[in-house]
């Protein structure tokens, strides 16, 4: 033990005490879920499945998509193994709520103190453990590599913050970092500065990439081919604040093909609706009237973004227009050849980001810009298909990466 994880792991202990009413002013404020609080302490009464258990944690929504992929081929290739997956924000758990598949359970990471961590161990015995990107937690990692866990960091990267702390405690980083049995990079220069602070790295591998291509319907898309006469525009993940952005945008260029917008949430449907006639357009949701033709056809319904990015002659990633929500994901657009534009805030999805922009695979743009970005790709279509075709070429040299990344981890699986 380090003189400075020795002093981290005494004052989490003293500080512990004070922990419940600390997380009960965060539920106060919205940031913690109140009838959850137990999870963060390592109490809450679930019961561990017998049998062999995958630990999976990531911190926020970014990270705790990029497990998916990882969850499903364990469950698909080890149906015997049980997935206990880990976030710590409200929004990674709504989103895990939906997303997990049968057989894997979510809980909230318990905080970084010695007895939560010693607790949080003992009630879930995990065989493996595996962490995404920048999540170094001191108490948990010593007490899962204590406990005989095997521990995985994948996606691995440091911040410039991150990495300047860390190298003043090179001992404690050299400790906490030589206890995993494995580190997956996510980029060239991440691998550069985990090896500086004592990691062996073994190879790179984004976790954000390695995902299939969305699913289709054949039928529903032979239809839904017939009905357009021409392929239309596709907004896509919208939030609030972004609606208003985009059909802004999109309701004075004359000769418009139809606009599919499909919001984050479906249950806001009408309200889209409402906003696109109070501008004059026709609107109509597709969960009612699916066949209705109009200048926007609100996509409330669930599990056919497969078929929308088959047949938008471009995208635009929504979750990026307004700041705070961090983007979403790029790559299941840039996966079945539709081009993507994108607004400036996607640090939920940088590093995608700032990949398809260095091979020309995306199109970066401004609220105040977005009308002109997408009328460029209708005036241009075989421009935007180039585009859509770099952004493929990328994709799939980082997917295939990452399956390799992903059979290693799985090798580690008892």
């Amino acid at each position: 033990m380090t003189l400075s994880l020795g002093l981290y792991r005494a004052a989490t202990g003293l500080l512990e005490p004070i922990v419940p009413v600390l997380l009960a002013g965060r539920a106060r404020k919205g940031k913690e879920d109140p009838t959850r609080l137990a999870e963060r302490l390592a109490k809450a009464p679930t019961a561990r499945p017998d049998g062999p258990l995958v630990w999976l944690h990531g911190a926020s929504v970014g990270e705790s998509l990029s497990i998916l992929p990882l969850v499903e081929r364990l469950r698909a290739e080890r149906p015997e193994v049980t997935v206990l997956v880990t976030s710590g924000t409200t929004a990674s758990a709504t989103l895990l709520a939906r997303r997990l598949p049968a057989g894997a359970i979510h809980q909230y990471v318990p905080v970084d103190a010695p007895g939560a961590a010693r607790r949080f161990i003992a009630r879930w015995k995990p065989s493996l453990a595996v962490f995404v990107e920048s999540e170094l937690w001191p108490n948990l990692l010593l007490e899962a590599k204590a406990a005989g866990t095997r521990l995985a960091l994948v996606s691995a990267k440091l911040s410039d913050r991150s990495f300047k702390s860390w190298s003043k405690r090179p001992d404690a980083a050299r400790r906490l970092l030589s206890g995993f049995d494995l580190i997956l990079a996510q980029d060239a220069r991440a691998h550069d500065r985990f090896e500086a602070l004592g990691g062996k790295v073994c190879g790179e591998a984004d976790l954000k990439f390695g995902a299939a291509p969305l699913p289709v319907d054949a039928a529903a898309l032979a239809v839904e081919r017939a009905r357009f006469a021409r392929p239309p525009l596709l907004i896509a993940s919208t939030h609030p604040g972004e609606d208003e952005i985009v059909l802004d945008a999109i309701a004075a260029p004359p000769n418009r093909p139809p606009v599919v917008l499909a919001p984050r949430h479906v249950e806001r449907g009408p309200a889209i609706v409402a906003l696109a006639q109070a501008r004059g357009l026709s609107a109509v949701l597709r969960s009612r009237a699916p066949r209705q033709p109009a200048d926007v056809i609100v996509a409330d319904t669930l599990g056919e973004m497969g078929l929308w990015f088959r047949l938008a002659a471009t995208s635009l990633i929504a979750g990026s227009l307004v700041p705070d929500i961090g983007g979403h994901n790029p790559l299941e657009a840039a996966r079945l050849d539709c081009p993507v534009i994108s607004g400036p805030f996607v640090d939920n999805w940088a590093s995608a980001f700032a990949g398809l922009q260095a091979v020309g695979g995306v199109a970066m743009t401004t609220p105040a810009a977005l009308r002109d970005a997408l009328a460029a790709d209708l005036a241009d279509p075989i421009g935007a298909k180039v585009r859509a075709a770099r952004a493929r070429s990328f994709v799939d040299i980082r997917d295939a990466e990452a399956r390799v990344g992903l059979s290693r981890i799985l090798e580690l699986v008892p």
